[in-house]
């Protein structure tokens, strides 16, 4: 198990941004399983979902934009 150099602290800036990234990641995580899931379903019972598109398109394009968001909320890591 890895050491913390220094006790987590929610108002640092290094731990804002690894909590974003990983809080983004989890997202993208879900989205990835609900989507397979979906698609192997629909692929195995043989009928066509019209509502499964919608679902995958407008899911994605919010995951886009919380990534977006996250790589533009990065803030610089001042090292002493």
């Amino acid at each position: 198990m890895p050491k913390l150099s220094k006790p987590p602290d929610p108002n640092d800036p290094e731990y804002q941004n690894l909590e974003r990234r990983v809080n983004f990641y989890l997202h993208l995580a879900i989205y990835s399983a609900c989507m397979t899931c979906m698609w192997f379903i629909q692929s195995i019972t043989e009928k066509v979902w019209i509502w499964s598109i919608w679902v995958a398109v407008i899911w994605g394009i919010l995951i886009l934009v919380h990534g977006i968001w996250v790589l533009t909320q990065e803030k610089p890591i001042q090292k002493a």
